[in-house]
């Protein structure tokens, strides 16, 4: 099964367009170099927070790419913009 990570945070409404803008970026590069993640969905919430969560296709993808991540330039830039971050992996038991 897959795994995933999911990032819990605050993005100011102002910042909004530009963060989506820089996350789209960040995406691309590392998708670039990690084919492993097969896709990314961003939810805001009814609090006004968000919850971004990657997919990855093995457990060893995402731990390679979160190895990578100090030469992503884009994630401190993307993750400027947002406040309260936490993150957390897990593994997917059932999809339908």
């Amino acid at each position: 099964m897959s795994v995933v990570r999911t990032h819990r945070y605050s993005v100011a409404g102002a910042d909004l367009e530009e963060f989506l803008a820089r996350r789209s970026s960040l995406i691309a590069t590392v998708r670039e170099g990690h084919p492993g993640l097969t896709h990314a969905t961003l939810v805001q919430l009814e609090d006004g927070t968000y919850t971004d969560t990657w997919h990855w296709e093995s457990a060893e993808q995402l731990g390679t790419a979160l190895a990578a991540l100090p030469t992503f330039s884009e994630a401190p830039l993307t993750m400027a913009l947002t406040k309260d971050n936490t993150a957390q992996n897990g593994q997917v038991i059932d999809e339908h």
